[in-house]
């Protein structure tokens, strides 16, 4: 078709002129924000396609765009354009009747409505915009395969909460308006570019004249278009709201919007008035089934997978076999969005649609049953998965894992609430090893002293949580809990004759009392703990009191003490087959050689530890191993080296999800930056790592103050304090994807101008980088596939790179995403 400007300059050029062609669309009282690029991609498909069909859930804005589409394109047909609302229709077979008069045609005379329109629109050629066709499907389906079958010139732009089916259809999902990141403090001028918080801003000014975006209300009008998920309806409403709340007060009513987004229009459709009524409608069209399979499935929090969904949907008149039908209608409805995790489906719902789903489950007297369906089923998953967090597929584990936690939190909450403080205690113990894993140190242990404080039996059960909390704490360095609650877990397992679990907790204890440097205690621990595990014949355990008490011998200057004893841990391992073991004594004798500056023998230690890690595809200790490494090329000088090897460690605690040990390493990285002058950066890392630190809860050790505070106090006279000040400022105010690619691509250099991408474009590549697939962002964006390749070949332009790797680290160095 062509562009509007590129049209005038063909019409300019050869002199032509036109009439304007008959179009009865309404006009609006209101103006029309953003979506340039989808009008732009429907162009497009309505070159190519008869029968577009624009879906979507209720308030979405699917008439507004569908009219704005069909007014920009109206003087591409001859005949212009036609518009039917069929909304006010109730019965299928009134709907060649509702078109027919909508559009002014006559019929009698042994005619019926539906001939009469064929014998109408036969020879013309024409846009029939048809509105609101979810309540009459089937016969919207019907009359609009009769026409496109009789009247060649004629195509049909359709808007549904699902798609007709017709041959030759092209269904579109409208996409919620663009959404600032809530997660970072941005300038109202940076908040403006995004077409959500344009809509909130415009009609909260024609509510309450003088408002306006400013410093004050920005995160706050920012939480509501990001709650709303980006639906103008709903955002409209909010707005309207402004002339008695402040923007504040708005975000903070939002648990209760069905009662706050009411007052639209008085001349609007009754079901646009409140969004409660533009839900009800939507509700109104399912099925029994429908209808309970929707309500079962908001007990999700973030996202649930087929298997969840066939667990907590089945029964009471819904077979298992019957929930995926029932899921695929849900979502061929709008009410359940699905996207890819990995290489498996993953279903959600929009935070409004969910809420009003939720409000059908409470009304329905099923709330209590399809929670603990749900929190049963998520105790049993986390039971599942805890043997495999330490195997070789631990990262796929975890990330499944860390794709429930909403889902876990959730789970947690029902057994306190129910009384069932035995199944909160399983669930708790079942996932700390994860949260130790991951950094989630403070919601670990959060969860693991809420079940403790319900549960005072003494049980093995018990005595694992409090050892769990004791750990927690430890990696916290709040060593007084920890040594409380290890002490009540000590207290416990002799009581219930358990020196299998004495063991353990002792050498924990010892961990404790060797991170505050007190190795002559730390050294008695582990020695009674080592006792312990020979009086048990367990081999694991006595390699592991070995190896702690190695690395007591190494941190107390005892290097010849510490190399023997890690050697024995070393051979105790191999011999038992335990590999985390061997990986762990082979980094400890690398380390004892480091530190005694033996570097061709920590070296060879590391490099042995590393291949082994490889080779068991254990992830872990890789990244430690590289880490070592990284550090021993620092000792001898070659700056270059370590930098590469500390990246790479960092990369796999990245991917890991060890935020813990990724402060470390970013750390490190700050020190070699300095050590080649590279000062600022330098100051941006040790910033970054600051605030990583803080938000996982796990300050740097006390056995490593001194060391960081030496070298930071070396870097900072170099720079001047207020340069080192401001620019570590600067990476504290970094996200932590923006702090890991800083450390992992520090060369970049920065954007001219942050205008560059267009707040689309800076969507899709987030979400890229994020490592979705063009299929999954365009799914995530609502988009189709190909506007997401149009997308991104733009931003490979405009940044100059040829890959959505170099594409991601460009704009994110340069601050635009």
């Amino acid at each position: 078709m062509g562009s509007k400007a590129q049209r005038a300059v063909v019409d300019r050029a050869s002199g032509r002129h036109h009439s304007r062609p008959p179009v009865n669309l309404p006009l609006q009282a209101s103006s029309f924000v953003g979506r340039e690029r989808e009008l732009d991609e429907l162009e497009g498909m309505l070159a190519s396609s008869r029968l577009l069909t624009l879906t979507g859930p209720g308030g979405c804005g699917k008439t507004r765009l569908a009219l704005q589409a069909a007014a920009d394109l109206a003087e591409e047909f001859e005949s212009g354009v036609g518009f039917v609302e069929l909304a006010s229709l109730s019965a299928t077979e009134l709907v060649a009747e509702g078109v027919a008069r909508a559009l002014g045609v006559h019929w009698g005379a042994g005619l019926s409505p539906a001939e009469a329109l064929l014998d109408h629109l036969g020879p013309r050629e024409m846009l029939l915009l048809l509105d609101n066709c979810e309540h009459l499907i089937e016969g919207c389906a019907g009359l609009a395969d009769a026409l496109l079958s009789s009247c060649p010139g004629l195509k049909i732009l359709a808007t549904s909460r699902e798609a007709l089916r017709v041959p030759g259809e092209r269904a579109w999902l409208v996409p919620s308006l663009s959404l600032p990141d809530t997660r970072e403090n941005v300038s109202p001028g940076q908040l403006a570019r995004h077409e959500s918080v344009r809509l909130f801003v415009e009609r909260a000014e024609a509510a309450a004249p003088g408002f306006t975006l400013n410093d004050e209300n920005a995160s706050a009008v920012a939480r509501v278009c990001q709650r709303l998920d980006g639906i103008p309806l709903a955002i409209e409403l909010a707005a309207a709201r402004a002339g008695v709340l402040s923007a504040s007060q708005i975000a903070s009513r939002l648990d209760d919007r069905f009662l706050l987004l009411t007052g639209g229009s008085r001349v609007a459709l009754p079901r646009q008035r409140t969004l409660l009524a533009t839900m009800d409608w939507g509700h109104e069209l399912l099925s029994g089934k429908e209808r309970a399979s929707f309500r079962r499935l908001s007990v999700f929090a973030g996202g649930f997978t087929l298997e969840a969904a066939e667990d907590i949907c089945t029964g009471d008149g819904i077979e298992r076999e019957e929930v995926l039908d029932l899921l695929g209608r849900l979502v061929d409805k709008s009410l359940v969005l699905v996207g890819l995790h990995g290489d498996v489906a993953r279903y959600r719902m929009l935070e409004t649609v969910g809420q009003y789903a939720s409000e059908k489950l409470g009304e329905s007297g099923e709330r209590e049953s399809v929670g603990s369906r749900h929190a049963d089923f998520f105790l049993h998953l986390a039971e599942r998965v805890e043997p495999e967090l330490s195997g070789p597929d631990q990262t796929e584990w975890m990330d499944r894992l860390d794709a429930e936690v909403g889902n876990l939190r959730a789970s947690m909450a029902y057994f306190l609430e129910a009384g069932e403080p035995e199944a909160d205690l399983r669930l708790a113990s079942a996932l700390w090893a994860f949260c130790h894993a991951r950094g989630y140190y403070e919601m670990g242990q959060a969860w693991l002293e809420g079940a403790l404080s319900k549960s005072g039996d003494p049980t093995p059960l018990r005595a694992r949580a409090l050892s769990g909390a004791g750990v927690l704490a430890f990696l916290q360095c709040d060593y007084g809990r920890a040594t409380e609650r290890l002490q009540q877990s000590l207290s416990l397992y002799t009581d219930l004759a358990d020196r299998h679990g004495v063991a353990e907790v002792t050498d924990v204890l010892g961990g404790i009392a060797r991170e505050r440097g007190n190795y002559t205690r730390a050294r008695t621990l582990h020695e009674a703990s080592l006792a312990l595990w020979r009086e048990l014949g367990d081999e694991h355990g006595i390699a592991e009191s070995l190896y702690y008490l190695g690395l007591v011998a190494w941190l107390k200057g005892e290097n010849e003490r510490a190399w023997e004893l890690s050697e024995r841990a070393l051979d105790m391992s191999r011999a038992s087959g335990d590999t985390v073991g061997v990986l762990s004594s082979l980094i400890n004798l690398g380390s004892v050689a480091l530190y005694t500056e033996d570097y061709e023998r920590a070296e060879a230690m590391l490099h042995e530890s590393l291949a082994s890690s490889r080779e068991g595809g254990y992830r872990e200790g890789i990244g430690w191993s590289l880490n070592q490494l990284g550090v021993v090329a620092y000792r001898r000088g070659d700056l270059e080296r370590s930098e590469l090897l500390l990246r790479e460690s960092l990369a796999v605690h990245k991917d890991l999800g060890d935020m813990g040990r990724a402060a470390s390493v970013l750390e490190a990285l700050a020190e070699t930056a300095g050590a080649r002058e590279n000062f600022g950066l330098s100051a941006r890392l040790f910033g970054a790592a600051e605030v990583l630190r803080e938000t996982i809860g796990a300050p740097v050790p006390p056995c490593e103050r001194a060391e960081y505070d030496r070298v930071t106090a070396s870097i900072r006279p170099r720079v001047g304090d207020e340069e080192f000040s401001r620019t570590r400022a600067e990476g504290r105010a970094m996200t932590l994807e923006k702090a890991l690619s800083q450390a992992l691509e520090p060369d970049i250099p920065p954007a001219t101008t942050q205008d560059v991408l267009s707040a689309r474009e800076v969507e899709v590549l987030g979400l890229v980088a994020e490592g979705l697939t063009d299929q999954e962002a365009a799914q995530r964006l609502y988009l189709s596939p190909r506007t997401v390749g149009q997308h991104l070949s733009s931003v490979y332009r405009k940044l100059g790179v040829r890959s959505r790797t170099a594409a991601t680290r460009a704009a994110t160095e340069r601050g635009l995403i």
